[in-house]
């Protein structure tokens, strides 16, 4: 198989994995398998074909249309892109399986739509990461949101309709108000809007332009939810738990830090941005954002919006790394994406276990949890060390990330280790609860409690060792490093 061929199915394999799922929504196994085989048949291709080739150096494209001179429809697969792909597909496998053990352990309904949307959503994350421009990217980063508004409301109740509508309105309300604006105004300057090594903006725009062009950018890409567009993110924590690992590990989020890192990347340039002066204040934003989110994160008793908090600051970690505008730092960001991918899937595969297998949500009814569930929370303290980045779990990136701000925005780099401070503080004290605290009045003597079934449990312990195998890789061999710095070549 070419690459070029691989890169056409890449992009194609997720669509037919949803109308696949929609035809054998009558029969559940056929349905899971459908979508197990196709998901490992994608990630097959991702990394068996389409890798090897950019790794090579070569730069694989596909053009579909034309709509207007200059505005086409396209791909090209860049060494960042890969990345992401790799992140979505690989991610897309084993939440799948997890999700076929906790839509089954907790009797969910409307899976098939589930499953579907899970697809299409996919389909949308790898549209981003291959877009070879500003529309391409536009047109999958609105699937995503689209595809996905299903799976937030997919409960049904007020209160999950009350959250889909704060995450349709903010997500598409800021896409369609600064990020499209962005982009035609992008495409008015220089008459195109490709993705170009070095940027596109430098001689076409400067001054305070160059400030405000950067901000409709950057907040106009509310999935990386850079305060104050933020709070779609926690609402939409109403939904099943493998919905939440797909919002914040697998494709939304994700797509949101890739497209921002981008953006600073391709379209402006990180020498342009860096000698117009005008990147400042967005390091200054995402660094606010991270610490005032680990703070929040502290004061919430729910499990899961704990965990919200911490992917709104560990998405800002990403933010700062792209905005220092520094090689090492911009290849941290691009780490980052990897390994907080793997770490915090691994929290949220946790915190579902925990509610099939104990009904539990709120961290003060978690104590002595870790003497009957002992693998899934063992699987949550290596989820939480490869957040912090205690070695040897997700320590690279952060190292990436702080070498990066140590020459020149020294005060960056003591943010990023109070951060990690404060996520000792958020994280910790779940497994200190769980392991080394008696159960609670009822809970003394409830022999219900135990671990959630195989397939709620499998996963987790998969993602944490993932966490390990990652930092060891890295540390052996340093051909992802390699191609990341690709990128700022």
């Amino acid at each position: 198989m070419s690459p070029e061929t691989a890169l056409g199915l890449a992009l194609l394999g997720p669509w037919v994995t949803a109308v696949g799922v929609a035809l054998t929504g009558r029969w559940p196994n056929l349905r899971e398998a459908v979508t197990l085989v196709t998901s490992s048949a994608l990630f097959v291709v991702v990394a068996g074909t389409v890798l090897p080739a950019v790794a090579a150096g070569e730069r694989l494209s596909l053009e579909l249309v034309e709509i207007l001179p200059g505005l086409r429809l396209a791909f090209e697969v860049e060494p960042l892109g890969i990345v992401f792909a790799l992140v979505a597909s690989g991610l897309w496998i084993v939440t799948s399986l997890y999700a076929v053990g906790y839509l089954r352990g907790h009797g969910e309904g409307n899976q098939t739509r589930f499953f579907a949307c899970f697809a299409l959503a996919i389909a949308g994350a790898l549209g981003v990461a291959f877009a070879a421009n500003l529309f391409t990217l536009f047109v999958f980063y609105e699937a995503i949101t689209l595809s996905t508004y299903p799976l937030v409301t997919h409960h049904g109740t007020p209160k999950a309709m009350a959250a889909g509508r704060r995450y349709l309105g903010i997500l598409m309300g800021t896409s369609v108000g600064l990020l499209l604006m962005a982009l035609v105004w992008t495409h008015a300057l220089v008459g195109h809007n490709d993705f170009r090594p070095g940027g596109i903006l430098e001689g076409k725009v400067d001054g305070p332009l160059v400030g405000v062009l950067l901000a409709l950018f950057a907040f106009g890409t509310a999935k990386a939810a850079l305060m104050p567009f933020h709070r779609w993110l926690p609402a939409a924590m109403v939904a099943p738990t493998p919905v939440s690992a797909l919002l914040h590990a697998v494709a939304v989020v994700k797509a949101g830090v890739f497209t921002v890192t981008k953006v600073v990347v391709y379209i402006f340039g990180i020498d342009f941005l860096w000698e117009s002066g005008w990147g400042t204040w967005l390091a200054w934003a995402a660094a606010f954002t991270l610490v005032s989110a680990s703070v929040v994160a502290m004061g919430k008793d729910n499990l899961k919006a704990r965990l919200a908090y911490s992917t709104i600051g560990q998405l800002a970690y990403i933010v700062l790394g792209a905005a220092l505008l520094t090689p090492v730092s911009v290849v941290g960001a691009g780490l980052h994406i990897v390994m907080h991918a793997v770490g915090k899937i691994t929290l949220f595969f946790c915190a579902g276990a925990i509610y099939v297998g104990a009904h539990k949500s709120e961290i003060s009814d978690m104590h002595g949890l870790g003497r009957r569930m002992p693998v899934t929370f063992g699987a949550f303290l290596v989820g939480s060390l490869a957040i912090i980045g205690i070695p040897p779990f997700a320590l690279w990136s952060k190292v990436g990330l702080g070498w990066g701000a140590l020459p020149h925005q020294p005060l960056m780099l003591a943010v990023y280790m109070g951060a990690s401070v404060l996520a000792v503080g958020y994280l910790m004290p779940v497994v200190g609860k769980a392991f080394f605290l008696p159960p609670r009045g009822k809970d003394q003597g409830d022999e219900g409690i135990r671990e959630a079934p195989l397939l709620c449990v499998l996963p987790p312990v998969l993602t944490a060792l993932g966490c390990v195998a990652l930092n060891v890789y890295i540390l052996l061999d340093d051909s992802l490093v390699a191609l990341l710095a690709e990128i700022v070549r």
